[in-house]
């Protein structure tokens, strides 16, 4: 499944996601991940920055989930697919490294990517669209902001 430019907008729009993955027990873990981004048509990239938990739970078990979403209009998307993890021995390494080197501005070392290759992809959309179909993404942002303060 390939990444759409709206798929992609909304990655760049993001300040973080979250990457779920599970023990071979099956035992989850969730965790946010700041260091991300897309990588050719189908790919998801993320460092691993402080992720030991996540990196172990992938090589017991390649099936994974991140979600991301802009928070004050509150749509993103939840993507399934299967995930490696990428050390400095794979040939395209330091081209993933390069794209995640611009996020964290070569401030945050990470000897591993994890590499998701995707296979579903479902859109989040906050409940207030569906229940009330009218609501528009500027009435959105202001009830968020309010909610949260700002």
């Amino acid at each position: 499944m390939e990444l759409t430019a709206e798929i992609k907008a909304s990655i760049d729009k993001s300040v973080l996601c979250w990457l779920a993955t599970s023990s071979s027990k099956n035992i989850p873990n969730v965790s946010p991940k700041e260091v991300f981004t897309y990588f050719g048509p189908d790919k998801i990239i993320i460092a691993n920055i402080a992720s030991p938990q996540s990196v172990r739970n992938i090589k017991e078990n390649e099936t994974v989930c991140v979600s991301f979403i802009d928070i004050l209009v509150q749509k993103g998307f939840q993507i399934k697919g299967k995930a490696e993890i990428i050390d400095q021995s794979n040939d395209e390494f330091a081209a993933m490294e390069q794209l995640l080197i611009r996020i964290t501005e070569g401030k945050f070392p990470f000897p591993t990517i994890t590499l998701i290759t995707i296979e579903k992809v479902k859109p989040i959309i906050a409940p207030k669209y569906l229940l009330y179909p009218d609501t528009t993404e500027k009435e959105q942002i202001e009830s968020a902001k309010k909610a949260y303060g700002m």
